[in-house]
């Protein structure tokens, strides 16, 4: 028996990333609704508890109406809004967010999608603060860069228009009042919010997330080698999280926002300098892959109990 799933709000970005992920899949059955039924709550409500499997790309008003309109006990939700990932019922849609998790998804009803920041951030962060070695009350900063994609209609819009040329590199969030603070800082388990400094560049995707470290002023001043110990052992196997090896890193130097390309993977780095006893962690992934679509499929594929990177582009 096929898994019958709706995305609603297909025809946005994510939605039709999602759609082309399961295109072709026979074990998944897409329930679809005409475009011209798109906005009717009814066609709405009977296309949402029709579904074993809902994926909501929407607004998170609109996330959180639509998950008012399931009245069944089975429908089980994805959503790739803001709206519920830190809310209490809904588990954090990162499998790789520390060892059990899957377990945890698999078992669940209703899943929040991580957003493209966090990802990069907690696939950095996490691990060493379940090491020990990144103190948990310790002012963590993290910045990089993302594809225009992720700003939605309007600022693909913006750089894709005729209203002159954007800037190649814009810094925004400068108030620090980011929406993706507070999933950073519980899924973390860090005491206090990260200083988040985001960047969009004139990329249509992609995404690079930093996190540096003042490695000789932390306590037991932990050596590079401890900080990729960690992190290789965290993902060790993974199919979908790479983790560069020291001298990989070396000597490739840099790290294009285009590094992962239009996929679903996830390759981290550590680079840095045993002399002056600093480090910087590089996270590079596709915003509307691992940071988005992808992540969404791999959820459903864990829900649906199937394996988990069918239909990833990897």
């Amino acid at each position: 028996m096929s898994t019958k799933v709706f995305i609603d709000g297909g025809h946005g970005t994510t939605g039709i990333e999602i759609a082309d992920r399961l295109a072709g899949r026979p074990e998944l059955s897409l329930i679809t609704v005409p475009e011209e039924l798109r906005r009717d709550a009814s066609a709405r409500r009977d296309a949402l508890n029709a579904a074993d499997v809902v994926i909501l790309c929407l607004p998170d008003d609109a996330a959180r109406e639509a998950v008012s309109l399931i009245d069944n006990s089975h429908t089980r939700v994805i959503d790739a809004s803001t709206a519920h990932r830190v809310a209490d019922g809904w588990t954090y849609g990162f499998p790789e967010l520390e060892p059990g998790h899957r377990d945890v998804l698999a078992d669940s009803r209703f899943v929040a999608n991580p957003g493209c920041w966090p990802t990069g951030f907690l696939a950095l962060v996490r691990p060493l603060v379940l090491a020990g070695l990144l103190p948990a009350d310790w002012p963590v900063t993290v910045s990089g860069a993302s594809g225009y994609s992720g700003g939605g209609k309007a600022m693909i819009a913006e750089y894709e228009g005729n209203t002159g040329a954007p800037s190649a590199f814009r810094p925004y969030g400068l108030a620090l009042g980011h929406k993706h603070v507070p999933e950073m800082t519980r899924y973390s388990g860090l005491a206090h919010p990260p200083l988040f400094a985001p960047a969009v560049a004139n990329a249509y995707r992609g995404m690079i997330v930093e996190v540096p470290l003042q490695l000789r002023a932390m306590p037991g001043a932990p050596a590079l080698g401890d900080i990729h110990a960690a992190l290789a052992g965290a993902y060790a196997g993974s199919q979908i999280v790479s983790v560069a090896s020291l001298d990989e890193s070396a000597a490739l130097g840099n790290v294009a926002i285009e590094h992962v390309g239009a996929t679903d993977r996830l390759a981290l780095f550590v680079f840095g300098s045993a002399a002056s006893g600093q480090a910087r962690l590089v996270a590079a992934l596709d915003n509307l892959g691992k940071g988005a679509a992808g992540a969404a499929v791999q959820n459903l594929n864990i829900l649906a109990g199937l394996p988990e990177t069918a239909g990833l582009r990897l």
